[in-house]
């Protein structure tokens, strides 16, 4: 990671998405989550205060040192213990069916090989368990996602390797996730936001 995905974007990160209207989405997306879950993408601890008391542990996936220090006061007051368990989602240090579920909140839109991190959260996950994914993504609108592959170099540039352009329902379900809930939305912001805000809430399961 350079000086300014490792120093910059976990801090940006931090402001931009600790907002009223975005951590009401989280506090959505985490309903229904239980037992041990595995998060992708743990940032700074902006999740734990979304989490149902049904979860029992939490590991965190994180590969910015920035991100994990920026965590350490929620971490601290939480709940529900936290373990720090990689630095890649290509590559998850867990035995197969490990997880009752796992959390993803604007993350598979970074992840450099998405198909293979979602192919590891696919091993991990018990059967039966849970995929629970809040991610901006590639709009409905042709216009809008014209917009969106002519701004995506600079997003990937400026947002730490950020893609606006992934369909992330198809995603999981390349991934051969079966999608039980899916509600999509521009998310709150002026319409010239458009292009970065493209919501999709997702819970899906492994068969």
């Amino acid at each position: 990671m350079g000086w300014w995905s490792e120093q910059v974007v976990p801090r940006v990160n931090d402001k931009t998405l600790s907002g009223k209207p975005v951590m009401a989405l989280r506090t959505q997306i985490c309903a229904g989550l239980s037992g041990r879950v595995l998060e992708l993408g743990f940032g700074s601890g902006l999740n734990l205060d979304a989490y149902p008391p049904e979860v029992t542990a939490v590991d965190a996936v994180e590969p910015s040192d920035v991100g994990w220090r920026l965590s350490e006061a929620r971490r601290a007051r939480a709940s529900v213990p936290v373990e720090r368990v990689g630095l890649t989602g290509e590559r998850i240090d867990a035995p197969d069916a490990s997880y009752d579920a796992v959390l993803a909140t604007f993350t598979l839109c970074t992840i450099p090989d998405v198909r293979a991190a979602l192919a590891e959260v696919r091993r991990v996950l018990r059967p039966g368990g849970t995929v629970h994914v809040l991610e901006h993504g590639l709009a409905p609108s042709r216009r809008v996602a014209d917009w969106q592959r002519r701004l995506e170099p600079m997003q990937k540039r400026l947002a730490g390797g950020c893609h606006l352009t992934r369909d992330v329902p198809a995603l999981l379900t390349e991934a051969g996730l079966e999608i039980d809930r899916l509600d999509q939305a521009y998310l709150p912001g002026p319409g010239i936001s458009k292009p970065w805000g493209y919501g999709s809430q997702v819970v899906a399961h492994k068969p």
